[in-house]
């Protein structure tokens, strides 16, 4: 412990023997409380998709796992000198135009839209479920159990800052091939802590809405859908962007604080903002309000009857 105290987390170096397994674990824990782009907008979409804490606990735990084997498979190819692989200069741009792309394929496997045909016959009433006013009738479909699993480990090919740590510093500072995979495998695993209990936060705020059910299903499911559909165009935006005109993708602004991920503002923080922040939690907030003014208007007309 007294070891581990006296790292430098924010440039560690000279680090050996069980320094090295704490300080990674560490950085993972810290790596899954900032908002990094490459965690934070799939935790968020699986985990509120699951409307329970249970599934969200599930789904956090699957992307996670996935993270974590990727990582330390990555771990174990910088201890043997191929980190150049997958640490190239557009790395980042490339795994945006990849996890965008599975995020936006998710999100329409959620919510999909199907055209409808109305019969309006004498003597029956239809009800019409939300989108069919316009000819199509809305399908809410649960993710796939596999999908936060192959998100997780394409999303942690990601390059940043807690990377950079990991491959050229704590990887090689393992004293053989044997452990070269440890450092990577206890930074995915101390994200994992801290993504799981998100995870679980997010289903157990799915499913307090004061709603029914299937409503609070719904709500959970348009939310998810959503946020993996537009959050999955932001980030193909994102990465055709960084890859065409890398300079002005580069560009981020100083924050001051001496943590990373939290150091600078620039296109990383903004693909959270909009995936989460802008898609999720608006998307949830709408739903909610719309499901509860449908319920009260179901009671006062049994009510009123």
């Amino acid at each position: 412990m007294t070891a581990l105290l006296a790292v430098n987390l924010w440039d560690p170096s000279h680090v050996a023997g069980f320094a090295i397994v704490a300080t990674a674990f560490v950085l993972g824990m810290i790596h899954g409380v900032t908002p990094d782009e490459h965690t934070w907008p799939i935790t968020f979409s699986y985990s509120i998709g699951g409307y329970s804490t249970r599934r969200g606990l599930r789904s956090a735990l699957t992307f996670s796992a996935a993270f974590t084997l990727q990582r330390a498979l990555a771990s174990e190819l910088a201890y043997l000198g191929l980190s150049r692989l997958f640490t190239f200069g557009s790395v980042d741009y490339v795994v945006y135009l990849v996890v965008g792309a599975l995020m936006a394929a998710a999100g329409v496997t959620v919510v999909r839209k199907r055209r409808t045909v109305h019969l309006h016959l004498p003597g029956f009433r239809s009800h019409p479920e939300e989108g069919e006013q316009t000819g199509h009738r809305l399908d809410l479909s649960d993710p796939r159990p596999w999908m936060p699993a192959l998100h997780g480990f394409v999303a942690g090919w990601g390059f940043g800052a807690f990377a950079l740590i990991i491959y050229t510093v704590l990887a090689p500072a393992e004293h053989s091939a044997a452990w070269g995979w440890v450092p990577g495998a206890f930074f995915g695993l101390g994200t994992t802590v801290v993504q799981v209990l998100a995870g679980g936060l997010f289903g157990m705020v799915a499913s307090r809405k004061g709603l029914d059910a299937e409503a609070i299903r719904r709500v959970a499911l348009r939310t998810a859908g959503n946020t993996l559909t537009w959050g999955g165009a932001a980030f193909v935006t994102g990465g055709v962007l960084g890859l065409a005109f890398p300079g002005i993708a580069g560009l981020t602004v100083a924050t001051g604080v001496h943590v990373h991920n939290l150091d600078h503002v620039g296109i990383a923080l903004v693909l959270v903002i909009l995936s989460v922040v802008g898609v999720g939690v608006t998307t949830l907030v709408r739903q909610t309000r719309s499901e509860a003014r449908s319920a009260r208007a179901t009671t006062g007309v049994a009510t009123s009857a």
